[in-house]
């Protein structure tokens, strides 16, 4: 084994899932209001293209279907909306941070694999942009320099659980599914890898498990679990 992927959100980034999304779509909703997209027309048309990128059938990355949705539904210029979005990200959305609980073990869990020569990959839901995804994690205390390999709406195609979204980190990262650990929290999502043979860990603080699926034969156990699972790996040098 040579890569670890992780996923961000609830994994190495504490969250309630439900609290965050509800805080994001209300700050989203103030710039809205603010910009005159409308309050709430905004929000359901974000929430549709969160929708069309989980349907992606790979044709067009999910950047390409969530802006093909926004223009559809506001028109006008790609160019001039994509920078109030960023501009978005980069100020207001740090708000949002407040629905988090950072911990030191996510830092501490990249240093452990960098000293036993692993590659770290964020392996999170690519439905947000580059610059959203490297906010998230400063949020966590993460550097995205550590990681070989960073999933955003830009780079991706599918999202999880499809199989696609695993088999082009492999295509990026040069790896075959027997060379990668999966981490994350959500059943579902996360445990969708070990059907193409990749290992994984389950985190159990903010575990996602909306169809109660048993997890009973796969590692899995709370952040300090994880980190004592991760410096049980070999030194691969």
């Amino acid at each position: 084994m040579k890569f670890v992927l992780f996923d961000l959100d609830g994994t190495l980034l504490p969250m309630d899932q439900n609290v965050f999304v509800r805080s994001y779509l209300q700050e989203l909703s103030v710039k809205g209001a603010q910009l005159g997209y409308g309050t709430q027309k905004l929000v359901q048309t974000v929430m549709a293209g969160f929708e069309v990128m989980v349907g992606n059938d790979g044709a067009m990355t999910n950047e390409g279907r969530f802006w093909e949705l926004f223009l559809a539904t506001y028109g006008g210029e790609r160019e001039k909306h994509e920078a109030v979005f960023v501009e978005f990200y980069q100020n207001e959305f740090s708000k949002v941070s407040q629905a988090t609980n950072p911990t030191p073990i996510a830092d501490q869990c990249i240093r452990i694999l960098k000293d036993k020569g692993y590659e770290a990959v964020l392996a999170t839901n690519p439905v947000f942009p580059k610059v959203a995804t490297e906010e998230r994690m400063r949020w966590a205390g993460l550097n995205p320099a550590d990681f070989t390999w960073i999933t955003t709406y830009e780079n991706s195609r599918f999202t999880k659980p499809h199989l696609g979204y695993y088999r082009e980190i492999l295509t990026n990262i040069g790896a075959d599914p027997q060379d990668c650990l999966m981490v994350g929290n959500d059943v579902q999502e996360d445990l969708a890898a070990l059907k193409l043979g990749m290992q994984v860990f389950l985190v159990t603080d903010d575990l996602i498990n909306l169809a109660d699926q048993d997890y009973s034969d796969v590692p899995h156990g709370n952040r300090q679990a994880m980190v004592g699972y991760l410096r049980e790996l070999p030194t691969r040098r």
